[in-house]
């Protein structure tokens, strides 16, 4: 269903991203952000069924300015380097990484940003940095809590897992306390429950958090 092409960010780096096309003619844009895994299969696969709702859906590749081409698995060695890599890319650049991918869909409509991990931070992120992001959803994003002083410029909503140790659930009532008007949803379930190629996948509590998030597509991509 999709394609892999290369974006031309502000600063001029390029990187790549995998570009989902739906059926018929889009309803709005969605951009896929990545776990600490990079813009793997599983990526791929969470933009495909975006656009099997109707999106075009684009998965940037945000490691590529540090390590272009990587694809991690969720066991073994590569969740470490999954770690860091991350901790080797700066937000600033990411940001605009994941700007050159909503400028690419915007020509569908608006545009919604969706996050995983390290994603869901990022799509928290974006909301508060980037004019072009009209919706965000972010699922289990470690980093909410520590940026939810900052208003976000888009209407957000959050997923995390209350059986999380990687997010403890004091942060998440800092996020609620924060920002009351942030609907946020705590399921029974651990960290990257949306995954099902993670051991922590929870099938009902991700096919939850994909109702609720596509209703939320639904009424702020209009």
């Amino acid at each position: 269903m999709g394609e892999k092409i290369t974006l031309t960010c502000k600063d001029g780096q390029q990187i790549g991203a995998y570009l989902a096309r739906p059926a018929g003619a889009p309803k709005a844009g969605v951009v896929v952000l990545q776990e600490i895994f990079g813009a793997n299969q599983h990526i791929r696969n969470v933009a495909d069924q975006y656009a099997a709702q109707g999106y075009l859906a684009i998965a940037p590749s945000l490691f590529d300015r540090v390590e272009p081409g990587l694809e991690l698995g969720y066991t073994g060695d590569d969740p470490k380097k999954g770690m860091e890599t991350r901790g080797k890319t700066e937000l600033a650049k990411t940001l605009l990484d994941i700007e050159a991918a909503v400028d690419v869909v915007k020509s569908a409509g608006k545009v919604g940003v969706v996050g995983y991990c390290w994603g869901g931070t990022l799509a928290y992120a974006s909301a508060v940095n980037l004019p072009g992001v009209a919706a965000a959803v972010g699922y289990y994003g470690g980093g909410v809590a520590a940026m939810s002083d900052k208003a976000p410029q888009a209407p957000v909503m959050l997923h995390f897992g209350e059986k999380d140790h990687s997010i403890s659930m004091a942060d998440v009532e800092k996020v609620k306390m924060n920002q009351p008007s942030v609907p946020v949803f705590v399921y029974p379930a651990g960290h990257g429950f949306n995954c099902d190629e993670r051991a922590s996948y929870d099938k009902d509590s991700a096919d939850l958090a994909r109702s609720r998030t596509l209703a939320f597509f639904a009424e702020k991509l209009v």
